[in-house]
């Protein structure tokens, strides 16, 4: 399973980072970071919390 983030979207609310801090941070920019990229485990399962809770849908998952 792989996260995608539109960085056009995204507006580093930080949401995703509360809820995956192992997969998201929003550094002192004021942007985001994706720190994992390809997910399996229980990662899979926070990434789809973030993805259902982003408010600007900036966040997907794919699977290959």
């Amino acid at each position: 399973m792989r996260v995608l983030v539109n960085f056009e979207r995204c507006r580093s609310n930080g949401i995703c980072a509360d809820l995956a801090p192992e997969i998201f941070e929003v550094r002192s920019d004021g942007y985001l970071y994706l720190l994992k990229e390809d997910l399996s485990g229980n990662d899979i399962s926070l990434a789809a919390d973030a993805v259902n809770s982003c408010p600007t849908q900036a966040l997907s998952l794919l699977d290959p």
